[in-house]
């Protein structure tokens, strides 16, 4: 088996056990931080959204671009612009962007430029929390404590890549209405409930539900969602009604802080008061990745009866989950205060050893 093979196989049990890995990169000093002080915070992507790690190739101005794009880089005949992250974060890069890493996620492919990768970490999704309540700003969507659920822990910003890339390279998209998106029928005083991490899915799901005429419970995290069915549960079971006459359809993300996609809908098949209500996961992950994920589940009826259907971009790749348990619950690994090598898949591991002699080396 190749080592793309063994990393898709470990990150498949990862995802029944709540967990993903987190490729940690700096940007530069932090903003408001005195130039002496050379404070450099530490930001994460998910490693399933990285396609490979390079040194910084040469790129080329493009004529009329935004500030924001770098320049354009060739990656082996696909040509990709190449996103200055330093920049719209506001960092100062001390001998300027080192390192590539080209991302693939909701239908396209970019380079982010980062000053340089600093580790990749295994970590369980309810170390992750919610940013929305706690940060000003739109790009980060959320926080890694890295130590464990413990105070003082060190923390990593979660950046919303999808809202950085629709903002830098706005796509041009179809009108959301209900002439292109068709009407849902659903019983009279039920909802559809939606979880997504990213307030730009979110507006995108919002106006397509919308336009679709069905009334939806909006939720932000798959443990939002949880207790939006739990409750719901409790109320059918006081009165004497099916869930079903509340919540038709749970429309929900992959990746999600405090709790993930696979895991809600695990949690949801195996309640015999909830899995007969159909689960839609999307995710901004490419078609590829996310397929071969599912693909390689089937033993554990992943996908069994699954659909895999273009429905758009940000997300809108779909694989609608039927009856049966998704993935089997696994073993889960106590969260250690620093990471053990042998924890991370062995060519995650590969790359970012790679990725910090390339850091030194510039």
């Amino acid at each position: 088996m190749s080592h793309s093979q063994q990393d898709i196989e470990q990150r498949v049990r990862l995802a029944g056990s709540n967990m993903f890995e987190l490729l940690l990169f700096r940007l530069g000093e932090t903003p408001g931080a005195e130039p002496r002080d050379g404070v450099r915070e530490l930001y994460g992507i998910n490693v399933f959204k990285v396609r490979e790690i390079l040194a910084m190739p040469v790129i080329t101005a493009v004529a009329g671009s935004p500030e924001e794009i770098l320049r354009v880089a060739d990656i082996r005949g696909q040509i990709i612009p190449v996103i200055d992250l330093a920049r719209i974060a506001g960092c100062r890069p001390k001998n300027g962007p080192k390192i590539l890493l080209v991302t693939e996620f909701a239908r396209t492919t970019q380079g982010l430029a980062v000053e340089e990768v600093d580790d990749i970490v295994r970590l369980e999704w309810n170390q992750v929390l919610s940013a929305e309540s706690h940060s000003g700003g739109t790009m980060v969507t959320s926080f890694a404590r890295l130590d464990g659920n413990v105070d003082g822990s060190r923390l990593a910003q979660v950046l919303d890549v999808e809202r950085i890339v629709r903002d830098v390279l706005p796509a041009r998209e179809s009108d959301i209405i209900e002439a292109n998106t068709g009407r849902l029928q659903i019983r009279p005083g039920a909802r559809v409930l939606a979880a997504d991490d990213s307030d730009v899915a979110r507006a995108l799901i919002e106006q397509s539900l919308t336009a679709m005429g069905a009334p939806f419970v909006m939720t932000k995290t798959g443990q939002e969602a949880w207790d939006v069915l739990d409750a719901a549960l409790k109320k059918a079971q006081k009165e004497g009604t099916e869930v079903a006459d509340q919540i038709v359809l749970v429309l929900t993300d992959l990746e999600m802080p405090e709790m993930d996609g696979f895991t809600l809908t695990r949690r949801i098949k195996a309640d015999t008061g909830l899995m007969h209500i159909p689960v839609v996961i999307h995710s901004s992950l490419s078609v590829r990745r996310t397929s071969s994920t599912c693909a390689r589940s089937a033993r554990t009826r992943m996908c069994r009866s699954s659909e895999v259907r273009s429905v758009g971009a940000c997300g809108r790749d779909a694989q609608r989950a039927r009856q049966g348990g998704l993935i089997r619950a696994q073993k889960r690994t106590a969260p250690a205060e620093r990471r053990p090598r042998e924890s991370v898949s062995a060519g995650a591991e590969a790359v970012c050893r790679s990725a910090r002699r390339m850091s030194r080396a510039g």
